[in-house]
């Protein structure tokens, strides 16, 4: 499983809105299994597929309460969210830049899983930003477009990168 290179802002992929996936094959089973080793070992949170310069509704997230658990989401859909939450946030195609992001404390989506499956999965607090800043990349939109204030990493003892 070869680890893919990470897009960085400015590469326009990052704009894209990405097509839904119809073929569930070996192809795409080994993008999630590459997204998967890549968002670890740039230690984040979350990986979306134009993030690696694919411009598919495909997306890959930590489980942050169990750890050993990677979320696959393709063609993911929010179908409810609850609550907020202000925190700060990263992204690894944005290295070195941080701010605050308002997000919806819980999230449900609404995906299909590597063979097709549709399930449902809500998430939490960062589970819950990790799955709406991935879906978002997946519609062509950047954390950056929903950053109030930009923090310096250094000063900000929790910053969380995805």
């Amino acid at each position: 499983m070869p680890l893919r290179p990470i897009l960085h802002d400015p590469d326009p992929v990052l704009y894209k809105k990405c097509h839904p996936v119809t073929r569930f094959d070996k192809k795409l089973a080994s993008l999630l299994d590459d997204m998967k080793e890549t968002m670890l070992a740039a230690n984040g949170v979350g990986l979306a597929a134009p993030q690696v310069g694919l411009v598919r509704r495909v997306c890959v997230v930590l489980d942050i309460l169990n750890e050993d658990r990677i979320i696959e989401l393709v063609n993911p859909e929010v179908i409810a969210t609850e609550g907020s939450q202000t925190g700060s946030e990263g992204c690894l195609s944005f290295p070195d830049k941080f701010g605050i992001v308002t997000r919806p404390e819980v999230v449900t989506v609404r995906a299909q899983d590597r063979n097709g499956e549709e399930f449902t999965v809500t998430g939490h607090g960062l589970t819950a930003r990790a799955f709406l800043h991935e879906i978002d990349h997946l519609d062509g939109h950047v954390f950056v477009e929903k950053v109030t204030e930009f923090i310096d990493p250094d000063a900000e003892e929790d910053g969380e990168e995805e």
